[in-house]
């Protein structure tokens, strides 16, 4: 969990955002920076439960009330009903973070350990789990003509280099994806996608130590992408970016120059 600190009644203060993946490494530091800008936060879990529940009790709450309710991202009918609870407890969603992934190393070059499970679970989670999340939550997003939707893609979108091929490929896929529903759903609900490049969370530090240096040195600010950087990106969408829709915004360190 990151650390937490006071919160100010900020710029989304009175807002709602919904964090698919909430009670992750990357999840739990954007749930921190919208409750630090006064936003009440639903926390979004499949299996996280518990950490979901902390997070929730421990987000700083001047003005704002935070919750943690399941969403399943790949399970169509249970975000109709997470639709359904949040419209009764709230009445209102301001803005959608679709921040919930999965992926397994596996090198490129190993394709027969690329197996069709993985293929699948990767598609259903990274691009299906979105485009459902926006159809259950697009009628609440529309509401007050201002929604906001962003997707945590990644620049292996462009790049092609990530923990295997299909998930470099959906997030390629998500990025087309941002796209097509900015276009889709203006003027009512803006879509963006902020791209970090590889991010210093608990998964990436259980990687080989010797690839994760070799990252560093090939990122021109020698150094990996903090979660709180991502968070802030996330941040900067819904309060200073307000006339960019379609957009892919990268929090890379300049990893695209090399």
């Amino acid at each position: 969990m990151p650390e937490l600190t006071p919160n100010a009644r900020g710029k989304l203060a009175g807002k709602v955002a919904l964090v698919t993946g909430g009670a992750g490494g990357l999840g739990s530091a954007i749930c921190l920076a919208l409750a630090n800008e006064g936003a009440s936060v639903v926390i979004g879990y499949h299996r996280s439960h518990a950490a979901a529940k902390t997070l929730a009790a421990n987000l700083p709450t001047e003005g704002a009330t935070h919750i943690a309710l399941a969403s399943p991202v790949t399970d169509s009918a249970a975000l109709i009903t997470l639709a359904d609870e949040i419209d009764r407890r709230y009445g209102r969603l301001d803005m959608l973070v679709n921040c919930a992934g999965t992926t397994r190393f596996v090198p490129h070059p190993e394709l027969d350990q690329l197996d069709d499970q993985l293929i699948d679970d990767i598609l259903a989670t990274n691009i299906r789990g979105p485009i459902a999340m926006v159809r259950a939550m697009k009628t609440l997003l529309q509401r007050h003509a201002d929604g906001l939707v962003v997707n945590i893609s990644s620049i292996a979108a462009k790049s092609a280099m990530g923990s295997n091929i299909a998930y470099c490929a959906s997030k390629a896929a998500l990025d087309n994806l941002t796209k097509s529903l900015a276009r889709a759903l203006a003027p009512r609900i803006r879509v963006v996608s902020v791209s970090p490049g590889l991010v210093d969370t608990e998964f990436v530090k259980r990687m080989d130590e010797r690839w994760r240096g070799e990252q560093v040195t090939r990122t021109p600010l020698h150094r990996l992408c903090t979660p709180t950087e991502v968070a802030q990106a996330v941040i900067a969408c819904a309060t200073h970016f307000t006339f960019s829709t379609g957009s892919v915004f990268a929090v890379d360190g300049g990893r695209a120059l090399t």
